[in-house]
C-alpha cells in the first residue's frame, strides 16, 4: 500500500535548518527514510536487476547472469560487460528518443519513497502543505567511474558538471518554488562522489548553461560563472544513507567522481507547490500531499505508473520538443 500522508508529531526540519537553507541555498536533513523503506527499495532493485540480467544472459549479451552475487557487485559485473542498463532502472523517461517499449522503473517501492510521510514532512517545511511531486526525477546508481564504458558516460552514471536545477528545465519554471531533494540510498561520501555546492549561489540568479560543455556531455555552467556573489568556494556535502540534501532551485551544484570500489546510489527528486508549472510539461507530476484537499493526493502506485505509461505512449516515435532553454550556439558557449 502507498504511504499515508499523515504528518509525524515533529518536523524533521528544525528552524536552524530552515535558516541555513534560506541563507546558503542548501541543507542536509538526516534520517528521513527508515530501514524498512530502504530495504524495500534495495529488494525492489535487486529483483529488477535479476530480471534484466537473466534476459541479457539469455539474449547472449552477458557472459553470465551473475545470479550468485549481491546487488551492488552484480550490477558492477553487468556494467563491466558494456551492456546498456541504466534506463531500465530510471524513474523517468529519457530526453532523447522515446519508443513504445522504452523502459522505466515505476514500482510500488519507488512510489512509497516519493510519498514517504517523513520526507513530505520535510518538504512541507520548505514549500508548504500543498505539494506536487515534480516529474523531473531520476535514480542515480553511480558505479566507480573508471568502470563505465566511454559510450555510456552520461550524467546519470558519472560525475556531473556545475549546474542549477532551474537551468535544466524550461523557462516556465522560473517562478515555481521548486525544491530539489537529493536522497541518499547508500552513504554519499567524498570518495564515492557526493555532491558539491557553492554556498549562497542561489542569491546570484540564473547562470548560463552550455550543452555538451561538461565531462558527461550534459548541461554545465561555464567555469567563469561558477561561484556566489560573495566569492564563496565550492564545498563537498556528504549525506548518510536515508538522509537528503535539500537545495534551492538556483543553488549551483556538481558531483565528484566516484573513485571508490562500490556504487553510490541516490534519488534525485523535485517537489513544488500545487498549481505551479513543472518545467517539464510533457512528463506527469502528481499531488503528493494536500492539507486543503486531501482527497486529491495520489495514493495508488499503479495510477502513478500508468501516468508514465500514458506519457510514453503519447511521446513514442515523435520528435521531442526541447527539455531546456539553452543552445550550443549561444555566444557565452563559444
Amino acid at each position: 500500500m502507498a504511504n499515508e500522508s499523515a504528518t509525524t508529531s515533529a518536523s524533521p526540519v528544525t528552524p536552524a535548518m530552515k535558516q541555513h537553507f534560506d541563507a546558503w541555498g542548501y541543507v542536509v536533513v538526516e534520517g528521513l527514510l527508515d530501514e524498512s523503506t530502504l530495504g524495500a527499495i534495495e529488494d525492489d532493485y535487486a529483483a529488477a536487476l535479476d530480471t534484466f540480467a537473466e534476459d541479457q544472459f539469455a539474449a547472449g549479451q552477458l557472459s553470465s547472469s551473475y545470479a550468485h552475487l549481491p546487488f551492488r557487485q552484480r550490477l558492477m559485473k553487468v556494467i563491466a560487460e558494456g551492456v546498456n542498463w541504466s534506463q531500465h532502472f530510471d524513474i523517468s523517461l529519457p530526453h532523447s528518443v522515446i519508443r513504445h517499449d522504452t523502459p522505466i522503473h515505476t514500482s510500488e517501492a519507488v512510489f512509497n519513497v516519493l510519498t514517504h510521510p517523513r520526507l513530505l514532512d520535510a518538504v512541507e517545511a520548505f514549500i508548504g502543505p500543498e505539494i506536487l511531486c515534480n516529474p523531473i526525477q531520476h535514480v542515480r546508481i553511480k558505479p566507480p567511474e573508471d568502470l563505465v564504458p566511454l559510450n555510456q558516460r552520461g550524467g546519470l552514471l558519472v560525475r556531473v558538471g556545475w549546474h542549477q536545477d532551474q537551468g535544466v528545465a524550461l523557462p516556465e519554471v522560473d517562478q515555481t518554488d521548486m525544491l530539489t531533494v537529493w536522497l541518499a540510498i547508500t552513504d554519499a561520501t567524498v570518495e564515492n562522489g557526493c555532491l558539491c555546492v557553492v554556498p549562497g549561489s542561489h542569491r546570484a540568479g540564473l547562470s548560463p548553461h552550455c550543452p555538451g560543455a561538461g565531462p558527461a556531455g550534459d548541461l554545465q555552467i561555464p567555469s567563469r560563472f561558477v561561484g556566489g556573489r560573495d566569492g564563496a568556494q565550492p564545498i563537498a556535502v556528504p549525506v548518510r544513507r536515508g538522509g537528503a540534501l535539500f537545495m534551492h532551485r538556483l543553488t549551483q551544484h556538481a558531483s565528484l567522481k566516484n573513485v571508490s570500489s562500490d556504487i553510490r546510489w541516490s534519488f534525485d527528486l523535485r517537489y513544488q507547490p500545487i498549481g505551479q508549472p513543472t518545467g517539464r510539461p510533457a512528463f506527469p507530476g502528481f499531488v503528493a500531499r494536500s492539507r486543503a484537499h486531501p482527497e486529491t493526493a495520489l495514493r495508488d502506485w499503479r495510477t502513478w505508473a500508468q501516468l508514465w505509461a500514458d506519457a510514453r505512449e503519447h511521446l513514442a516515435e515523435r520528435e521531442l520538443t526541447p527539455f531546456h532553454r539553452w543552445s550550443k550556439d549561444s555566444k557565452v558557449c563559444a
